[in-house]
């Protein structure tokens, strides 16, 4: 492991932060006053980012963007016996949330509840089972007395803690992507003690689980030479998964780069260059169209913004245990690293350019 402590420490507390997409100001709060410390300056917006600035005045600007948002659940309807009921905020698996702990979200503070299923002496759960065939068990009796606690509109995230597989796995729910937002603060801090010829801006977005806007106002509001998001990509190294169909990314792999029709060509060839250099292996993985992460609003911003998507492998995506490799994890803040110190500000993402 290459961070600190401090920095594992603040890894495993920002896991423990829910973080709903629409609802991050907590986490946000978090990332902020651990970033002041190295950054140059704080820049947020009305979308919620948060932004960790490095070389504020230098006219070649680098965005990295990790979302801090995860899934979660909304509550839509609560009926007369008190049991909550929910659709979802993002990609929720129902299979997956079946007799699990939660909690609510609510201004009143935090309630627990469970997540009540059918008894299997009683018929169980229909194979074809959604969402609305679920519910949410806070221990009411009554509509009125869950009404005192809970509002419709109020989230809520699975009840689980972040845990450590073997010294070297971590695994717990929305890894996907709070890790990405701990790389890019990581990032910065330690670009923060080099000399830098670029300008290094560490986002840590939002809604990228419903809707991708926090990573439109960043790329619009700072109108980088390049962006680089930093995200999650399915690990296909357990049982069941079909490699042949999905591809072959392992954790302990290294990082993976995307390839595709969005992804400059210029900034893969920099960080596969710069990957030789430190003797270390990369993956990939194959974007033809879209990215399905911030990579994509970003693109579309201003004139256009040249991008890149360096994703973590992760195991179980959208589930209570997601599952990544601590040494994956430090790769990825090694390469960005020592590609970016290493950027002269005079390099031309042109394709077409020799």
């Amino acid at each position: 492991m290459g961070f600190e402590k401090e920095e594992h420490a603040f890894l495993l507390d920002m896991l423990n932060t829910p973080s709903p997409s629409g609802q991050e100001m907590a986490i946000q709060k978090k990332w902020i006053a651990h970033v002041k410390n190295f950054a140059d300056d704080i820049r947020t917006d009305h979308a919620g980012n948060a932004i960790g600035i490095l070389n504020p005045d230098a006219p070649f600007k680098v965005l990295l963007a990790g979302h801090c948002d995860e899934i979660a659940l909304v509550i839509n309807r609560i009926d007369e016996d008190g049991f909550l009921h929910f659709d979802k905020v993002g990609g929720i698996n129902p299979k997956a949330a079946v007799g699990m702990k939660v909690t609510v979200l609510s201004i009143a503070g935090a309630v627990t509840g469970v997540i009540g299923v059918n008894a299997q002496h009683h018929g169980g759960l229909k194979n074809d089972f959604g969402l609305d065939d679920l519910f949410i068990d806070c221990g009411y009796k009554s509509k009125d007395e869950a009404e005192k606690h809970i509002q419709i509109g109020d989230m809520a995230v699975y009840k689980t803690e972040p845990e450590l597989l073997q010294d070297h796995y971590v695994s717990g729910r929305g890894l996907d992507n709070r890790t990405g937002a701990f790389i890019v603060a990581e990032v910065l801090r330690r670009l923060s003690e080099k000399d830098l010829n670029v300008g290094v801006y560490a986002a840590s977005t939002v809604n990228e689980e419903t809707n991708m806007g926090g990573a439109y106002f960043a790329a619009a509001g700072i109108n980088p030479t390049m962006a680089i998001a930093c995200d999650v990509t399915f690990a296909t190294d357990y049982p069941g998964v079909n490699k042949n169909k999905y591809g072959d990314v392992k954790l302990d792999g290294g990082p993976v780069l995307a390839k595709g029709a969005p992804i400059n060509r210029k900034i893969n060839q920099l960080l596969e260059r710069t990957a030789r250099k430190l003797n270390m292996k990369l993956q990939y993985e194959l974007t033809p169209s879209m990215t399905g992460t911030d990579a994509d609003r970003m693109r579309l911003t201003g004139q256009g913004v040249p991008v890149s998507l360096v994703s973590l492998p992760l195991r179980y995506m959208h589930s209570p245990v997601e599952t990544a490799s601590l040494k994956d994890i430090e790769e990825e803040i090694m390469l960005l690293v020592e590609m970016i110190s290493h950027l002269t500000g005079e390099e031309s993402l042109n394709p077409l350019d020799d």
